[in-house]
């Protein structure tokens, strides 16, 4: 039996300008995952919570709470953009050109606008990227620019792991 390695996602080296992710895993919005959000946050507008309010404002419906889109479609980004982060240094310039509801299905990519070497940290490298997410139906619900500290090749944790014991 071979035993072959995972994806373990990308270096400061990896990352050119230009190169667009698409990031490979949509995910469709459920009622709890707002209401979560929601109570997490202490979100208090009940455009997010209220079925009843919700019903009468020109949406007919509860709106997805935006900082649960801007976490989710972060997330999705995670895979092939900070898999091997050392920090996030920012979130700029958010816009929410449309609305999210329960029942939609999110997908999202990431541009690589900017790449440079850190120059207090030399084991690390900043990377700046613009990501967008989008509906099933390609209407673009968020973009953001996110800017963060990777690891360079060989200075990350150790990604080993135990061995499994099969058998015992």
């Amino acid at each position: 039996m071979t035993v072959k390695a995972g994806w373990t996602g990308r270096f400061f080296e990896d990352f050119e300008v230009g190169d667009v992710y698409r990031h490979p895993l949509g995910r469709t919005i459920t009622r709890t995952d707002n209401i979560w959000q929601t109570l997490l946050t202490q979100n208090t507008a009940p455009i997010h919570f209220d079925a009843h309010y919700s019903a009468q404002t020109e949406f007919g419906q509860m709106l997805v709470d935006s900082t649960f889109t801007l976490a989710l479609v972060t997330g999705q980004s995670v895979t092939d953009l900070t898999q091997n982060v050392f920090a996030n240094l920012g979130w700029d310039e958010v816009r929410l050109p449309a609305p999210v509801f329960e029942g939609d299905t999110v997908y999202s990519q990431s541009e690589v606008l900017e790449v440079r070497d850190s120059r207090s940290r030399p084991t690390l490298g900043i990377v700046t990227v613009k990501t967008t997410g989008y509906k099933q139906d390609g209407t673009v619900v968020i973009t953001f620019r996110r800017t963060f500290l990777v690891y360079r090749r060989g200075h990350g944790p150790s990604l080993s792991r135990p061995e499994p014991k099969l058998g015992t």
